[in-house]
C-alpha cells in the first residue's frame, strides 16, 4: 500500500463535473461536435504547396526600415 494515498479522496472540482455530466447527459456529444466543428477540417494539400512557395524570406531585422 501507497503511504501517499489519500483514500476515497475526490476533490470538488471532481466532483461538480460528475454532477454536471450526470444532469446533462447529451453535453459530451455537444462538446464533440463543437470540437468538430471548428478542427475537424478536409486539408487542401495542393493550396498549402501555393502558400508555402509564395512565403517571403523574413529580414534579419524585423523593424528596419528600406530608406534608399
Amino acid at each position: 500500500m501507497n503511504i501517499f494515498r489519500r483514500p476515497d479522496y475526490r476533490s470538488d472540482a471532481t466532483l461538480f463535473i460528475e454532477e454536471l455530466r450526470a444532469a446533462n447527459p447529451e453535453m459530451e456529444a455537444n462538446q464533440r461536435k463543437g470540437l468538430a466543428l471548428l478542427w475537424d477540417k478536409v486539408v487542401d494539400r495542393s493550396a498549402w504547396v501555393g502558400y508555402r512557395s509564395a512565403k517571403v524570406e523574413q529580414k534579419p531585422y524585423v523593424y528596419q526600415t528600406d530608406n534608399k
